[in-house]
C-alpha cells in the first residue's frame, strides 16, 4: 500500500532538525517541521505502485507484480521510523496524538473517499452483481475500520489465486496492515527507548535499531514457516510482514547504511531495481508468498533507498527523480486506492469492453481520477487548518465520524438490496427444486427437447450466479496444504457401491449434483479434492511449497484408494493445468501419461474409471456481460474457449476401463461458445459451472455411473 506521507524522512539522521516555530504542544506539528523529502524514493514508490497497477491490468504479463506491495512496505517502514526518530531524539518523546493524528489526515480523506464510492456502487444491481452484495459490505466496513486484512486471513482468502470473485475493496488488506503498523511502530520505539534509559545508560539509539532488529528477525522466521503450513493467512496477517518494515527502519537508523560512495551506490540502485524487475517478471499466483521468497524484491527496495549518490545522471538516485517518476509517485495513493474498483466495476458497465483499447483508457481514468483526489482532496484536507491547529482529538473524532459514515453507507446498500438478495437465493433453490421441463443440457442433448425455446430466461440470473457454488468447503483444500480431506455422503450400507469423485475444483463444481445422485440412487459417495491439483502423477510446473504439496495430496488419496475398493472412480481436471515435462518428449505427452499411471492401480483393482472432457473458460466472468447485454453479445469463439489439447481427455481414450463423457456439444456449436444454454446460466464466474447447469447434466453423469456399475456386477 502506497502510504501518503510523501515528505518523511530526513537525508541525514545524524542532523537533527528544527523546528520552524514552536506550537503548543497540544497543537498539529504539520505546519512546523521542514520538508525531509528524498526524490529517489520517491520514484521508487511510482515503481512500487506501477508493479501492482500493472500486475492487476495485465496479471499474465506481469504475474509478479504483487511484490509492489512490499516495495510499500519497506519505504513505509523507513519512512516513518526516521520521522518517529527525528521527533524523539529532539524533543525527548513522540507525542502520540499528534502522531496517530496526522497519519489520519494524510491517509483517511483519499481512502474514506474510494470506500464511499464502492458502497455506493454496491448499492446498484447494474454495476455489481447482487450476489457479491453481502461480501461487499463486510469488506468495505472491514476496510473503513482497517481490519480488513485480518477478515481475509480468517475467510482464507488467496489473493493470488485468481479465482473466484474479488470484492472491491480487496486490495485494502495492505492499508489496513500499514495503518496497525502506524499504531504499533511508536509505541514499540518508544519501548525501546525507555528500556535504553532504564537499563542502557541512554543508548537510545543502539536500543531501538536492536528491537527493530529482534522483531524483525522474528518476523521473518515466523512468515516463512506461516507461509509454508498455512499461506493463504500467511499473506495478510500483520506479524508476518512486520520484518519488511523493519528492514526499512533499520536503514533509517543505521548512518553507515547510507551509501554515499560513487561505485557502491550505483550497483547498490540499480541491482536493486534489477531484482525487483526480475521478481515482477517471474514470481506468479504459485510462489510461495510472501516465505522467504519475499526478502527479494524487499531487499531491493532496501538497496535502492540505501544507494544515496546523487553525482551523476545515470544514477538510480538522479534517474528516480525524473518529473514523471516524480509525478508517478506523488500520486501513487491514490492511483493505489482507485484503479482496483474500477477494474472490478468497469465490466459490468454498458459499452465497456474488455479490449486492449479500453484497458489502456481505464489505465489513464485511473491515473486523471488518482491526480483529482491528490489535487482536491489529499492535499487540502492534510493541510486544512480547522484540523492542523488544533487538538489531535479532533482530528480523530472527525476521522471516526467519517468511517462512520462510510460504514453507514455500506450498510445502507445491505438494507436497500437485501430484499432481491433473499429472493435470488430463493430463486437458486427453486431452479434446482423444479427446474422448467426441457431446461439447460436437455436442449442440446435430448433430442425429445431440440429446438425448445427459452427466450430471455436466464437461470440463475446473471446477477445471483456467482452465488450458485458447492458449500462444502471443508471437503476442499487448497495452496499448500497436502492433507487427504476425504468426505461421504449418500447412502451407510456397507453393502451400497462406492463411487469416488476426486480431482481439482472442476472436480469439486460437481460435488452437489453428485450428492443428489448418491442420494436418489443408493451410492456411498467419496470425495477428494484439492484446488489446482488433478488426480495424475505428473508433477505440476509449479515449484517450491505448492507442487510438494499436491504431490503428496496424491501419495495420500492412492493409498487411501487402495483401502476403499472402490466401485466407480470419476475425476475431472482443468485442461490448461501446467505440468513439467518430466522427461517426455512435450508436456501434453508428460500429462497424458501421468492421468494413466494414476488410474493403472485401480483398473488393476476392477475399479471403472469415468472422466470427462473440461468445460470451455472465458477470459472473465460472462455474467458481467449478460447483466448489461443481451445473451447473443456475450459468446465466445470456439477456439478460444476450449482447450487446443485436454490431456485427460486424451488419456482416457483408447484405455480398457475408461469411460469420457463430452458435453462440448452442450456448451457450443460448431463455431460459438455459449454462457446460456437452454434457458441454465452455465457460469458462476469465468471457468466454474453453476450447481443449476450441472445438475441438468445429471441424468447423463448417471446414466454412465450405472454402465459402469453394471459392468462391474456383470464381471
Amino acid at each position: 500500500m502506497p502510504s501518503a506521507d510523501h515528505d518523511l524522512g530526513p537525508q541525514d539522521l545524524t542532523v537533527p532538525a528544527a523546528p520552524r516555530r514552536r506550537l503548543r504542544r497540544d497543537r498539529s506539528r504539520e505546519h512546523a517541521e521542514p520538508s525531509r523529502f528524498i526524490p529517489h524514493v520517491q520514484g521508487l514508490r511510482a515503481i512500487a505502485v506501477l508493479l501492482v497497477v500493472l500486475y492487476h491490468f495485465w496479471p499474465g504479463r506481469l504475474p509478479g507484480g504483487y511484490v509492489g506491495v512490499d516495495v510499500f512496505f519497506v519505504i513505509s517502514g523507513y519512512l516513518i521510523t526516521a520521522h518517529i526518530w527525528r521527533e524523539l531524539s529532539t524533543t525527548g518523546g513522540v507525542r502520540l496524538g499528534q502522531f496517530w493524528a496526522r497519519r489520519a489526515r494524510r491517509l483517511l480523506p483519499a481512502s474514506l473517499l474510494v470506500l464511499l464510492f464502492c458502497a455506493l456502487c454496491v448499492m446498484s444491481p447494474y454495476l455489481m452483481p447482487t450476489s457479491a452484495l453481502q461480501n461487499e459490505v463486510k469488506e468495505i466496513t472491514a476496510s473503513t475500520f482497517y481490519v480488513e486484512n485480518w477478515f481475509l486471513a480468517l475467510n482464507s482468502a488467496d489473493y493470488l489465486g485468481h479465482s473466484g470473485s474479488p470484492t472491491t475493496v480487496q486490495h485494502y488488506w495492505s492499508l489496513s496492515l500499514e495503518e496497525q503498523f502506524y499504531v504499533m511502530w511508536p509505541l514499540l520505539i518508544l519501548l525501546a527507548a525507555w528500556i535504553a534509559v532504564r537499563w542502557m545508560r541512554g543508548r537510545r539509539r543502539s536500543a531501538v535499531v536492536a528491537t527493530l532488529a529482534a522483531v524483525s528477525v522474528a518476523s521473518f522466521v515466523f512468515c516463512v514457516v506461516f507461509t509454508l503450513t498455512n499461506p493463504a493467512p500467511a499473506y495478510f496477517v500483520t506479524f508476518g510482514r512486520m520484518w519488511e518494515f523493519g528492514l526499512g527502519g533499520i536503514i533509517a537508523l543505521v548512518p553507515g547504511m547510507h551509501v554515499r560512495q560513487r561505485w557502491l551506490s550505483f550497483v547498490l540502485g540499480w541491482g536493486g531495481i534489477l531484482a525487483l524487475i526480475y521478481t515482477a517478471f517471474t514470481f506468479d499466483g504459485q510462489t510461495a508468498f510472501p516465505g522467504y521468497a519475499a526478502a527479494l524484491p524487499a531487499l531491493g527496495a532496501a538497496a535502492v533507498i540505501a544507494a544515496s549518490n546523487t553525482d551523476r545522471w545515470w544514477y538510480p538516485t538522479r534517474v528516480l527523480a525524473w518529473r514523471p517518476a516524480q509525478f508517478t509517485g506523488d500520486i501513487s495513493y491514490s492511483l493505489y486506492l482507485w484503479h482496483w474498483p474500477l477494474i472490478i466495476i468497469a465490466p459490468s458497465v454498458p459499452f465497456w469492453g474488455l479490449t486492449i483499447y479500453h484497458r489502456v483508457a481505464l489505465l489513464v481514468i485511473c491515473f486523471v481520477l488518482a491526480w483529482l483526489t491528490k489535487r482536491f482532496v489529499e492535499d487540502p484536507v492534510r493541510r486544512w487548518k480547522k484540523l492542523t491547529t488544533r487538538r489531535a482529538r479532533v482530528s480523530l473524532l472527525a476521522s471516526l465520524a467519517a468511517m462512520v459514515l462510510v460504514a453507514g453507507t455500506a450498510g445502507a446498500a445491505w438494507a436497500v438490496n437485501a430484499p432481491a438478495y433473499r429472493e435470488g437465493v430463493q430463486a437458486i433453490q427453486q431452479v434446482r427444486d423444479d427446474p422448467p421441463a426441457c431446461f439447460g443440457a436437455a436442449v442440446a442433448l435430448d433430442p425429445s427437447c431440440a429446438g425448445t425455446e427459452f427466450g430471455t430466461t436466464i437461470l440463475p440470473a446473471p446477477g445471483f450466479a456467482g452465488a450458485d457454488t458447492p458449500h462444502d468447503d471443508q471437503c476442499f483444500v487448497q495452496l499448500n496444504d497436502a492433507r487427504p480431506v476425504e468426505c461421504g455422503f449418500g447412502s451407510e450400507d456397507a453393502a451400497a457401491p462406492v463411487v469416488v469423485l476426486i480431482g481439482d475444483s472442476h472436480a469439486y463444481q460437481l460435488l452437489p449434483t453428485f450428492q443428489r445422485m448418491a442420494d436418489r440412487n443408493g451410492w456411498r459417495l467419496v470425495t477428494f479434492f484439492k484446488g489446482a491439483c488433478p488426480w495424475s502423477t505428473s508433477p505440476l510446473a509449479t515449484p517450491g511449497a505448492f507442487g510438494d504439496a499436491c504431490t503428496q495430496w496424491r501419495g495420500a488419496v492412492q493409498k487411501r484408494l487402495a483401502d476403499l475398493k472402490a466401485d466407480v472412480v470419476f475425476t475431472a481436471a482443468l485442461a490448461t493445468t501446467p505440468y513439467a515435462a518430466d522427461g517426455y518428449p512435450t508436456v501434453h505427452d508428460a500429462a497424458v501419461a501421468g492421468y494413466r499411471d494414476a488410474w493403472k492401480p485401480e483398473l488393476a483393482r476392477g475399479t471403472k474409471i469415468i472422466t470427462v472432457v473440461d468445460n470451455p473458460v472465458w477470459e472473465t466472468d460472462p455474467n458481467k456481460c449478460l447483466r448489461t447485454r443481451a445473451q447473443s453479445d456475450c459468446v465466445r469463439p470456439r477456439a478460444e474457449a476450449l482447450a487446443a489439447d485436454d490431456a485427460l481427455a486424451a488419456a482416457a481414450k483408447g484405455v480398457e476401463g475408461v469411460t469420457l463423457l463430452d458435453f462440448t456439444n452442450a456448451y457450443c456449436d460448431d463455431t460459438t461458445c455459449f454462457p446460456v444454454v437452454g434457458g441454465a446460466n452455465l457460469f458462476r464466474d469465468q471457468d466454474h459451472l453453476t450447481v443449476t447447469w450441472v445438475n441438468t447434466l445429471e441424468p447423463w453423469y448417471t446414466a454412465a455411473i450405472k454402465d459402469a456399475l453394471g459392468e462391474r456386477a456383470a464381471g
